[in-house]
């Protein structure tokens, strides 16, 4: 990463080199998000993704309703705790029938969706909507937070493995039904973001099942990473959550941040295509962005910060990109998260100002 320098100065020269779309967007079905993003945002869009829609639209929680139905896991308590009136927040336990190491997960829905969501975004190619080498996004979430969320404490280490094969398998059906020119898969990393920010969420410590926090997360980044093919592109969207569009935890700058892309660049087995971070509305002060001074990119890896926010438009994204100028020299933008459970109303406006803020500073 580029030498600090003055903000005013490194502004002036600073390359902003695409927009990037982190996952959920707020439209009805897939092929009207992927339609929608090519007609507002071609050409400064280098990916895009299905909008999470359907019954993935509150993230990971729709994987609840696959373990009901796993044999060897049981729901802990007899009342239902709903969020949004339907998703049940009593924890899976292993009932002692089946071991860990041999529970057998449904479909868990993401092969599916992303086959689906393909054909639509091939046809919207074949139409001319979608730029030829534009690629198709497949967000996914890491196997620690989907075990972190659903799973009781003393059983995550156990059941993790197993989950892992499941969502590893579901990319493998994905990378075989997907010409791997078109795919680029996104790791969703949050709940390690809790862990290694030892947060609290109402009122109970976010603990990881392993005793090395940050080697741990690092460790499992790279296996992620190395279970895609190397001609499919990967990135990472490093996320402190988005419940009701709000952090878990504020992070206090991109200390953590800096340590788990050092960790990540320096063990991956195969190179990072790109990652995503988040910016805090209120940061736009160069010490947010200082310790990312430290990271050694490769060359060739995209990063793209979370610097767009609806709520100050432009003006608040140039003050957030003038404080990342002295770091960074080039980058992408984004929102700090999905803006899939924003109201639909916000969809259009939010596309068009990701393509004024990329067009005032292109290259």
């Amino acid at each position: 990463m580029s030498t600090s320098t003055s903000p005013s100065t490194a502004a002036s020269r600073v390359v902003v080199t695409n927009a990037h779309l982190v996952g959920s967007i707020n439209l009805p079905d897939a092929a009207t998000v992927i339609g929608t993003v090519a007609d507002h945002l071609a050409p400064y869009v280098r990916r895009i993704p299905d909008g999470e829609v359907g019954e993935r639209y509150y993230w990971l929680q729709f994987q609840s309703f696959r373990l009901d139905h796993t044999r060897g896991l049981t729901r802990v308590g007899d009342t239902p705790v709903f969020v949004r009136g339907r998703f049940d927040q009593r924890p899976f336990a292993l009932d002692g029938t089946v071991p860990a190491d041999e529970l057998q997960f449904p479909d868990l829905g993401y092969a599916t969706a992303a086959i689906d969501s393909y054909a639509h975004f091939s046809a919207l190619r074949d139409a001319g909507r979608v730029p030829v080498g534009v690629r198709f996004q497949v967000s996914l979430p890491t196997p620690a937070a989907v075990v972190g969320v659903f799973i009781a404490s003393g059983d995550r280490a156990a059941v993790e493995p197993a989950y892992e094969r499941a969502l590893f398998g579901e990319l493998d059906r994905i990378v075989a039904a997907v010409p791997h020119d078109d795919l680029a898969v996104q790791w969703d990393t949050a709940l390690e973001f809790a862990f290694l920010e030892q947060v609290r969420l109402r009122g109970n410590p976010m603990q990881a099942w392993w005793d090395d926090v940050l080697g741990g997360v690092v460790e499992r980044a790279g296996r992620q990473a190395g279970h895609v093919p190397a001609d499919v592109q990967v990135g990472f969207h490093l996320c402190y959550g988005d419940v009701e569009e709000a952090h878990f935890v504020q992070p206090t700058d991109t200390g953590t941040i800096a340590q788990v892309l050092g960790g990540l660049f320096a063990t991956a087995p195969r190179h990072i295509d790109w990652v995503h971070l988040p910016v805090p509305i209120e940061r736009d002060d160069a010490a947010y962005f200082a310790p990312l001074a430290s990271v050694t990119v490769p060359v060739g890896t995209e990063i793209d910060l979370g610097l767009v926010h609806h709520e100050d438009g432009v003006e608040g994204a140039e003050r957030r990109i003038a404080a990342a100028a002295t770091v960074l020299d080039r980058f992408g933008v984004g929102t700090e998260c999905g803006f899939g459970r924003g109201p639909a109303t916000r969809t259009a406006p939010l596309l068009d100002l990701h393509r004024a803020i990329v067009e005032a500073h292109a290259a």
